[in-house]
């Protein structure tokens, strides 16, 4: 080993879902929308300035925090804007759990969090789910530096519930409570209203799923001011221009067009409901999942094969070999009815060799 090996960070890094570059395929693997933007996003493509790409962004990104903080009834100095929620949320790891006690999240979760630990040197402690993968509220009691759980949660899609989520904040007024709400537009309550009643907690969101921007890296964190404050602390000290101008004005057509919002998710909770159905008539079964996709296991044949076997169909979905109790899973995205029928007849005419 060379001697400046000794001071390089090593850590395993995060390891996201497959991006095949093929014209032809159903990919159902990383949580996409399937469907396109708002219209008006292809607006401000269609007519942004390109001579302003010369210059700085705004550093507080006013406009886009001014539209979202309008969106959910809250104060511009409530919202903080990042590229994606990874971004919002390592944010948040950064500024607010710096003490010498563990954070706590699922042993079964988002799998940057224990990445993020590791990468920032946080002590942290994984809490096993209970056997039907819910959130046990007493694993959260205890000593600890902060908690993080996304709700619902991934990749199991369970969600819970409001007052479950005010529990575990309520019995925690000392350190931060992270509630990443990715999937919350997909038949979930936000804890958006617990903001005002605690001053410890944050709730984090994207535009990743509900509003098809995945490609843009847009996410926002939502908390009291003091809060917010201290995530923008730590974000002019690390890189004051985040957003880049173009980035700032077609999330800010994307956000005020609720309608379109509420179609497309409305189109995608039926299909999910009409693919539970489906699947659970052919033998498949799942959870109640409240997000975007669904996560599916059979008692007779190997998720890892059937996994490989719709690849070779061009049809992509999520495998996950760890933890073990999770090893005979799929996750599968919710596509278009057209994609998802696909999906169901290769799965009618499946037979496992």
């Amino acid at each position: 080993m060379k001697a400046w090996e000794n001071n390089i960070r090593k850590v395993i890094p995060y390891v996201p879902g497959e991006q095949p570059k093929k014209e032809k395929m159903i990919k159902l693997n990383t949580n996409e929308n399937p469907y396109p933007p708002a219209p008006g996003v292809k607006d401000v493509l269609t007519s942004f300035d390109t001579d302003r790409l010369r210059l700085y962004p705004d550093p507080k990104i006013e406009k886009l925090t001014d539209a979202i903080a309008e969106r959910y009834g809250l104060n511009s100095n409530q919202v903080f804007v990042g590229v994606g929620s990874d971004d919002v949320l390592a944010m948040c790891f950064m500024t607010f759990f710096n003490s010498n006690r563990p954070i706590l999240f699922p042993d079964i979760t988002y799998s940057f969090y224990d990445v993020w630990a590791e990468e920032f040197r946080i002590p942290y402690k994984q809490i096993p789910l209970d056997r039907d993968f819910t959130i046990r509220l007493e694993d959260y009691a205890g000593e600890n530096g902060g908690i993080v759980f996304p709700n619902p949660n991934a990749p199991t899609g369970k969600l819970l519930p409001l007052e479950d989520v005010e529990r575990i904040i309520a019995q925690n007024p000392d350190v931060i409570v992270i509630v990443d709400e990715a999937y919350i537009d997909f038949g979930g309550t936000s804890a958006l209203p617990l903001i005002d009643k605690y001053d410890n907690v944050l709730v984090v969101q994207t535009f990743s799923k509900s509003r098809s921007m995945a490609g843009m890296r847009i996410g926002y964190a939502m908390a009291q001011p003091e809060l917010i404050k201290y995530l923008n602390d730590v974000k002019y000290s690390f890189n004051s221009y985040t957003l880049n101008s173009l980035t700032i004005e077609m999330g800010t057509a994307a956000i005020l067009d609720e309608a379109y919002f509420k179609e497309t998710t409305q189109k995608i909770i039926a299909t999910r409901e009409r693919t539970k159905e489906e699947l659970r008539a052919l033998g498949y079964r799942m959870d109640d999942s409240k997000s975007n996709f669904l996560f599916v296991t059979h008692d007779t044949i190997s998720m890892e094969k059937l996994f490989e076997d719709l690849k070779k169909e061009d049809i992509y979905v999520r495998h996950f070999s760890k933890p073990e109790r999770i090893a005979n899973y799929l996750r599968i995205t919710i596509g278009t009815d057209e994609e998802m029928d696909t999906l169901i007849t290769f799965l009618k005419n499946y037979k496992q060799s």
